[in-house]
């Protein structure tokens, strides 16, 4: 019973040390002595020569130096700059060397740019608040409930993959699904892109130019755009001289009934509105491979091209 007395009574003298020692304060430095001791360091720095262990100020630094300023308490780590030294004492050179030196420059630079006064940015802060307030900043503002609403569904969603191709494919595949699903989106894109241009490509421009924008083709007398192809045929304009007289041919058929009026249809689309067994079809593909190639395609058109054009209107009735 007394060796357990005995035992607990040296735990509690032991404990009480400890305290002691824990509630010892310690030693806070303003920056002027911080930067001092900097100084002091870098001094013995300058000592070394490569033919004995570093100073013994450089060997017997603290684990940190507790700092107070106007700005509020921080501690800064040497553990940095004795490991630079641990390096040094094992290989007596100019770069340890060096490198202590610079490391001490950059705590001395360090503290010397904390008590720098901050710039006065009061004028660019009221100028950003300027432009902020213009009306077209108005509906600007962090993400909202439905904004991080959707993030956490697209979250889950692609946690959820993840989860069912891993149990498929493994955890490696998640990658290569996510490559080719982003080439697959590239791959529609230049499907979409190609359609655009295939769409453009058969509407002829031109034709809106001529036609007002609320009246089909047969608003103008077929008679009215042979007798503008001819003038222009008369000018050496031959690709013109071609547009107008196909439509003139379209003019012609569309007045006889073969389809209701559309301004928005293309040469391809006409085609597909007369039936198979009717006798102007074939003049019409003919009429229309001269006109694609010397307008959409822009083969050079001449008289010979014209020629053409006029003899498969003659055949449609156009005379």
């Amino acid at each position: 019973m007394t060796a357990w007395r005995s035992y607990i009574l040296a735990g509690l003298l032991l404990g009480a040390a400890f305290c002691r020692a824990d509630s010892e304060p310690k030693h806070v430095l303003s920056p002027d002595e911080y930067r001092a001791q900097i100084d002091s360091l870098l001094d013995a720095a300058d000592q070394m020569d490569n033919s004995a262990e570093a100073p013994h100020a450089l060997q017997d630094l603290p684990e940190r130096w507790s700092i107070h300023t106007d700005h509020g308490d921080f501690d800064i780590s040497t553990e940095g700059l004795r490991r630079d030294v641990r390096k040094y004492n094992a290989d007596k050179n100019d770069k340890n060397a060096d490198a202590i030196s610079i490391r001490l420059d950059s705590l001395r630079q360090e503290i010397d740019d904390f008590e720098k006064t901050p710039p006065d940015t009061s004028a660019q802060q009221n100028a950003l608040d300027s432009i902020l307030r213009r009306r077209e900043f108005r509906d600007v503002h962090g993400p909202t409930i439905l904004d991080r609403f959707k993030r956490w569904a697209l979250e889950a969603i692609f946690h959820l993959l993840r989860r069912i191709f891993g149990r498929l494919f493994g955890s490696s595949v998640i990658p290569t699904v996510g490559k080719y699903f982003v080439y697959g989106l590239m791959v529609l894109a230049g499907l979409a892109l190609l359609y655009l241009v295939y769409r453009a490509f058969l509407r002829d421009q031109g034709f809106e130019e001529i036609v007002p924008h609320d009246l089909p083709v047969s608003a103008k007398e077929w008679a009215v755009w042979l007798s503008e192809a001819r003038a222009a045929a008369a000018k050496g304009d031959w690709r013109e001289a071609v547009h107008l007289a196909y439509w003139a041919g379209i003019s012609f058929l569309e007045r006889q009934g073969f389809w209701k009026p559309d301004r928005a249809r293309t040469p391809r689309e006409y085609l597909r509105l007369i039936s198979a067994g009717s006798e102007q079809r074939e003049i019409l593909i003919t009429l229309t491979r001269i006109f694609e190639l010397a307008w959409y395609a822009k083969r050079d058109a001449n008289e010979s091209t014209f020629s053409q054009t006029l003899e498969q209107l003659e055949k449609l009735g156009c005379r």
